[in-house]
């Protein structure tokens, strides 16, 4: 395993900064997205990147051998534990998409407590290629007081991909239960934008001042004993918490950074010129571009680096 550089005497705290910090998932059925991500990030960039890749107990040994024993074993790698303990109590266990409640899906919420020497951090899910160089979306300027950036939902394509994309939340009504007291309290407009946590650019001083993880937890709390979410929502049990105590306090990616919806309907395709000029594309939903039915999963596909051990296989006959 490739560790961390020791900050010697003669480095600079410039030549630290200058370490991209990407933290990405790696669930136990879905390795192989995790793989081809960092295969993707890693081949477009020239910054010095580290991978924190992130997993459960069970799979920390597997995560090390797919990276040593592939193309992917030049690459600079931390691998960390995430202890689901924290989650007790925190999570509600009727949700309708039941992968949404993996603990991974709640990674996002502890960065601090995962990354200790970054100031500045990336979080992606692992359902994403990356084709342009992670730098720009790093030196994403994040305002004054502003703990991360995120894509808004109101940023998305034009009007002719949105009008296939049937059922498709973009606003904070299609993730809170606006029925509930608590959640009408907040005095928030339901028809405000709501923005997708899939891809993050987190400030960690901001993050720890604020508090962010202890509201975000609170939020979960809320949600276990009043049931403040739509439930029906594809994503809701993480982005929920995120969308209340973000709310107009975030910056903005650059919408080119977070082409979505890829998995949303396996027969809305982007057109490939507009594939072209996207920095990342993103699958979320059902639709995974390892999985039959998948639209564009040959982009993901040229990604993919071969699992060593030979469990993790491509899925596409009907």
């Amino acid at each position: 395993m490739a560790l961390l550089r020791k900050n010697d005497d003669a480095e600079t705290a410039e030549d630290v900064e200058e370490e991209i910090p990407v933290v990405i998932c790696a669930a136990a059925g879905r390795m192989g997205a995790t793989m081809a991500a960092i295969n993707s990030i890693y081949s477009n960039t020239d910054a010095n990147i580290v991978f924190y890749v992130v997993g459960l107990r069970n799979t920390l040994t597997r995560i090390r051998k797919w990276i040593e024993h592939s193309k992917l074993r030049e690459i600079n790698f931390k691998i960390v534990e995430f202890n689901p303990v924290v989650l007790k109590g925190k999570i509600r266990p009727d949700s309708s998409r039941p992968e949404l409640l993996q603990p991974l899906n709640f990674v996002r919420f502890y960065l601090p407590l995962l990354i200790h020497q970054h100031e500045k951090v990336i979080y992606l899910d692992d359902d994403v290629i990356v084709q342009g160089d992670i730098q720009e979306l790093y030196d994403t300027t994040l305002a004054l007081g502003h703990a991360a950036a995120f894509s808004d939902d109101c940023d998305l394509p034009s009007a002719q991909d949105i009008d296939r994309l049937v059922g498709l939340q973009n606003t904070y009504m299609g993730y809170l239960d606006y029925r509930k007291k608590t959640i009408k309290d907040l005095g928030i407009s339901p028809s405000t934008c709501s923005f997708n946590p899939g891809v993050i650019v987190a400030n960690m001083t901001e993050w720890k001042h604020q508090r962010i993880t202890k509201q975000l937890e609170k939020w979960m709390q809320k949600n276990v004993e009043e049931n403040l979410y739509s439930s029906s929502l594809g994503g809701g049990v993480a982005t929920s918490p995120m969308l209340i105590v973000f709310h107009g306090k975030y910056s903005t990616i650059n919408p080119l950074w977070h082409i979505r919806h890829l998995g949303w309907n396996p027969d809305a395709r982007y057109s490939e010129h507009f594939l072209q000029e996207a920095k990342l594309l993103h699958w979320n939903g059902r639709h995974k571009p390892w999985d039959f039915p998948s639209v564009h999963n040959d982009l993901w596909e040229s990604w993919f680096v071969p699992d060593p051990a030979g469990i993790f296989k491509l899925n596409h006959n009907s």
